[in-house]
């Protein structure tokens, strides 16, 4: 598969012209869109609270940090992990922006960890 090495240029007039610069993304990396990418604001919600397990990171470690560090100590631990969470996300989303495939990750790691290791980065990614 030849993958060309110029850049497209798409002008960006329309709420639907973000397809099309999807598409022209896609088209570069040598990829032809198949799959809607797309999710409305309570399907990425779901999703995302599905994949965080609020609840069951919450009550296995509360009596913890209650006990030991009391309610200061676990609402700074809150804030802390947050922003750095926050940090990874945008640092996934910005990846995501540059690589949109469907199967992000495997392809994300592939292409991060370099020719020599880019097999073992996504299985390691996939496991």
């Amino acid at each position: 598969m030849a993958v060309s090495s110029h850049s497209v240029a798409v002008a960006v007039t329309d709420a639907g012209a973000n397809d099309d610069a999807d598409r022209a993304r896609l088209h570069q990396m040598g990829y032809k869109q198949e799959l809607k990418r797309g999710l409305s604001v309570v399907s990425n919600f779901a999703f995302s609270f599905s994949i965080i397990s609020v609840l069951t990171g919450v009550t296995s470690t509360y009596n913890t940090g209650l006990r030991y560090g009391g309610p200061s100590s676990m609402t700074l631990g809150w804030l802390v992990v947050a922003a750095f969470n926050g940090c990874v996300a945008l640092s996934m989303a910005e990846i995501c922006s540059a690589y949109p495939t469907s199967g992000g990750l495997y392809y994300w790691s592939a292409k991060l960890a370099g020719k020599k290791w880019a097999s073992l980065a996504s299985w390691v990614t996939g496991w």
